[in-house]
């Protein structure tokens, strides 16, 4: 089974900028959409694990460019997070800390507590290490943190720094629907 969508998600800009205005977020920002591709991918009847089902969206005053995504854990197991919906603060920051020196690479982490739904235990509001990061080819390598395939990754990165760069922001905010 193929883990990645053929397309991008095609979420126009007008459809993108109206959730901005609705949750009354302004300057750059990331838009995650949960089960994106849940009629075309996995099973239709629910909201897949493993696969980049998911989208994501840079979006700023003057940029508005499109990713494949996953918003969701890799496996399910007892007390493995899923970020819950809703707007959360991020900066660029370092993902892999617990890992060697070089396997850690620049991301973007949690600029405030976030809160997370634990498979088997519920919801849970803190610090823990929900990243946006690169996933993998064969897995999208989370353990609840929203990841963006390995071939979209460096674009993703560039950009989004590019543009926090530009409007002079050390943080931004990531909205998580479905």
């Amino acid at each position: 089974m193929n883990i990645i969508p053929a397309n991008r998600p095609r979420l126009t800009e007008s459809e993108a900028r109206k959730i901005l205005a609705k949750e009354k977020v302004s300057g750059v920002a990331v838009i995650g959409i949960r089960g994106y591709y849940t009629q075309s991918m996995g099973d239709p009847t629910k909201n897949d694990r493993g696969i980049y089902d998911d989208a994501l969206f840079i979006v700023s005053p003057d940029a508005f460019i499109a990713f494949n995504g996953n918003t969701d854990p890799s496996i399910s197991r007892h007390r493995v997070a899923v970020l819950k919906e809703g707007v959360w603060q991020y900066r660029i920051g370092i993902h892999g800390l617990s890992k060697p020196k070089a396997q850690q690479y620049q991301a973007y982490v949690q600029a405030a507590p976030v809160t997370v739904i634990r498979d088997g235990v519920g919801p849970d509001t803190g610090w823990f290490g929900i990243n946006i990061h690169r996933g993998g080819n064969n897995t999208t390598s989370s353990l609840g943190c929203q990841t963006i395939p390995p071939a979209q990754w460096e674009s993703f990165r560039t950009t989004l720094n590019a543009q926090l760069k530009r409007h002079n922001q050390k943080t931004f905010s990531y909205i998580l629907k479905s």
